[in-house]
């Protein structure tokens, strides 16, 4: 992962449609899978409100990243 300029704003690598229990109380950034997943592991998409993407992909923190079509970029500030 590139290192980022130190005056830019945290970006997550995660797709912003991506949630969990633990996003939702924490109300931080992801920028690590620990942000994401709590003891249930378990994870939706905003954007379908269910376990798999638009892409009919599991959302989850492994596979919600740039690399999929769904993707939506997140950054703080």
């Amino acid at each position: 992962m590139n290192p980022q300029p130190k005056n830019a704003a945290p970006v997550s690598p995660y797709c912003s449609d991506l949630r969990s229990k633990k996003l939702l109380v924490t109300g931080k950034l992801a920028l690590e899978d620990g942000d994401v997943l709590d003891a249930s592991q378990h994870c939706w998409c905003f954007r379908t409100q269910q376990v798999l993407g638009p892409d009919k992909a599991p959302a989850h923190p492994e596979e919600c990243l740039s690399t999929r079509g769904c993707f939506r970029s997140k950054q703080l500030g």
